[in-house]
């Protein structure tokens, strides 16, 4: 019998359609999915829109930085066309729109706090709190995580029942307390850099432990026996 892996598809299954949109999302429910992985930062006016990028330039047919334009001016542009014309009409969601959609397909849902130098960590948080509970999604659908230690702490604040899992590329040496101060429910490291001992002492510790981003299975088949639990992919489908 072959071996189930869990994974997360990294901006819904951003390998087969423009990340971060509503057709990587559903793509990923179409291929088993039971997560999806979004970036969410605010807009101009305070809406939580689903964008990693602290610009459009790169996904959009636009050009600006993120936090400078309104939901007006984001939701006009196409956010699927660069990837390929069969997604032109595509559009950047809001995390509303995303959350309703999670609700609805009975899945999960890792929302990345996107914190770049200039933005307001407290807005942020307090916005997405906001979007959250208007939803009615249950909180258990829910997985905050973040580069950002503050924003991930503001969340335990505020949201407390929604866990929370703390981004890294290496895990650094003071990761246990940073851990202890979130009330860390996961780490979250790109595969490249963990090592059998730092995997060894986040499960002892009683953290779940995700890795990103690797698209080829046979990169990680050492990381499953370290005990990591979830990967994070763009191709979840390579997986299964």
């Amino acid at each position: 019998m072959k071996k189930e892996y869990k994974t997360t598809a990294h901006r819904g299954v951003s390998r087969l359609a423009p990340e971060n949109t509503m057709a990587a999302f559903k793509l990923a429910k179409e291929h088993g999915s039971q997560w999806i992985e979004i970036d969410v930062q605010l807009s101009a006016d305070g809406v939580p829109m689903v964008i990693h990028d602290n610009t459009v330039n790169r996904c959009t047919n636009g050009r600006g930085k993120v936090g400078e334009m309104s939901l007006s001016q984001l939701k006009i542009l196409d956010a699927g066309g660069w990837f390929d014309d069969t997604f032109v009409g595509e559009r950047i969601p809001t995390l509303r729109e995303t959350l309703l959609y999670v609700k609805e397909a009975g899945i999960y849902l890792n929302i990345e706090l996107k914190v770049y130098p200039e933005d307001n960590v407290f807005a942020l948080c307090d916005k997405v709190k906001e979007v959250i509970e208007e939803s009615g999604i249950v909180l258990s659908q829910i997985l905050f995580s973040s580069f950002d230690s503050q924003a991930l702490y503001q969340m335990k604040r505020t949201l407390p029942l929604v866990r929370r899992g703390q981004l890294w590329q290496k895990i650094p040496d003071d990761a246990s307390q940073i851990l202890n101060n979130i009330d860390a429910y996961s780490v979250h490291c790109d595969y490249r850099f963990l090592v059998k001992q730092e995997a060894k002492w986040i499960k002892e510790a009683g953290y779940q432990l995700y890795c990103y981003t690797p698209n080829f299975p046979e990169l990680v088949e050492k990381h499953w026996q370290w005990g990591v639990d979830m990967m994070i992919t763009d191709d979840p489908k390579a997986y299964a």
